[in-house]
């Protein structure tokens, strides 16, 4: 009989296991201690993302040979170079409002989007492919209002200078110029800050940035400073100095 009965607690037991979807959990002294510990490991934070600058992302996009992946604010690769394409962790607005409730988490700013033998994915700061794009994901971009920009360049005798466009009369008067033209070519930068915006500029043949003081923030070194989304998205520029190799430097001209 006793050999019976233990039979019949095995077989029990196995069927109890095998349904434990369906079977609360037993409030043991020793199951909440685990429950505890893997809260606690899954909330601990990534070391590796130190915070130097707070203006600066914990990640910034890096190319090595001919691959791209992310360094912290150290400079050390946290996610390997592996992409052709790696651009800042920064919101997805066609996923944000995406008709698929379960893919909108992937266009928050916690993911950055990179692409790999052309197929395009969003990864977490820990490097891993959490999502492949598919375009039935789309939604509709919801566009917040655009921030009119207060300066623009304006070009005199073949230089470039500043004005802002709401007192700019008359261009005989140099008192109106928030820059007088001066310069081989300027260039505003999309930022959040229209009253204080980047401007790339050249003088000499060589290019760097200047604010609307005519205030130099980065030096006139490099052969070419790209005018894209870079400052926006990341406070970073993005420069060369032999016209080929690609790197991002902060406000401080700090290389990355």
């Amino acid at each position: 009989m006793k050999n019976i009965l233990n039979v019949l607690c095995v077989f029990i037991s196995i069927f109890v296991f095998s349904q434990t979807q369906s079977v609360k959990k037993d409030p043991t002294k020793k199951g909440t201690k685990t429950t505890i510990k893997k809260t606690l490991s899954a909330s601990k934070p990534n070391a590796d993302l130190v915070v130097i600058n707070k203006e600066l992302p914990v990640l910034i996009p890096k190319k090595k040979g001919d691959q791209f992946g992310y360094v912290n604010q150290n400079g050390k690769f946290i996610i390997q170079p592996e992409y052709h394409i790696a651009v800042f962790f920064y919101e997805d607005c066609n996923l944000l409002n995406s008709p698929n409730e379960k893919v909108r988490k992937f266009g928050t700013k916690d993911y950055a989007t990179v692409e790999k033998n052309m197929i395009s994915y969003r990864i977490d700061q820990s490097g891993k492919r959490v999502y492949q794009f598919k375009e039935t994901d789309f939604g509709k971009c919801k566009f917040e209002e655009y921030k009119q920009q207060l300066f623009q360049a304006y070009i005199l005798n073949g230089f470039y200078g500043i004005i802002e466009k709401s007192k700019f009369v008359n261009a005989a008067d140099y008192r109106q110029f928030q820059i007088y033209p001066q310069y081989q070519y300027l260039f505003i930068l999309e930022g959040d800050d229209v009253a204080n915006p980047m401007i790339v500029a050249s003088n000499n043949d060589k290019f760097g940035i200047i604010d609307v003081n005519n205030r130099i923030i980065i030096p006139f070194e490099y052969s070419n400073i790209k005018r894209n989304f870079s400052w926006k998205l990341g406070k970073m520029f993005e420069v060369t100095k032999d016209g080929s190799n690609y790197y991002y430097i902060d406000a401080n001209n700090k290389t990355y």
